[in-house]
């Protein structure tokens, strides 16, 4: 197996893990301690509040569905393509449950240190899923 095609694998594992299943630990096999996440927010997420924002986003979409489309590992390099889906049934970010269906995607990429990545930057659309959950609308009438 390539160093590439073990990076692959491990990354598609613990995504599965923690959220397909919710077993946020499995992501230490993947994640370095040092681990930072940069998305929306001016502030990146450390590995703990990470986790936590797994554990916060399956709770309130209990049936959440997170499928990788597709993984390029180039050098100490990986790009994620991946898309999610769930039903809110639990309170999000101080919104009450909706009972709606939701569907957002994204991009992952993120750089390697050794065998761990250590630092990934995200980039999703948020509007897809407050206009999803009839916060906000998107587009024209």
């Amino acid at each position: 197996m390539s160093h590439a095609d073990a990076r692959r694998e491990l990354i598609e594992k613990a995504w599965a893990m923690a959220w397909g299943q919710g077993d946020v630990d499995a992501l230490d096999a993947l994640l370095s301690p040092a681990y930072l996440r940069h998305g929306g927010d001016p502030h990146p997420q450390n590995l703990n509040a990470f986790k936590a924002a797994i554990i916060s986003t399956r709770a309130a979409f209990p049936d959440l569905t997170t499928t990788i489309d597709n993984i390029v590992v180039e050098g100490d390099t990986a790009a994620i393509r991946w898309h999610s889906s769930g039903a809110h049934m639990n309170s999000f970010l101080g919104v009450p449950p909706t009972k709606r269906r939701v569907a957002v995607s994204g991009a992952t990429f993120a750089r390697f240190e050794g065998d761990r990545i250590v630092e990934e930057h995200v980039t999703w659309d948020p509007r897809a899923l407050l206009s999803a959950l009839g916060i906000i609308r998107v587009g024209q009438d």
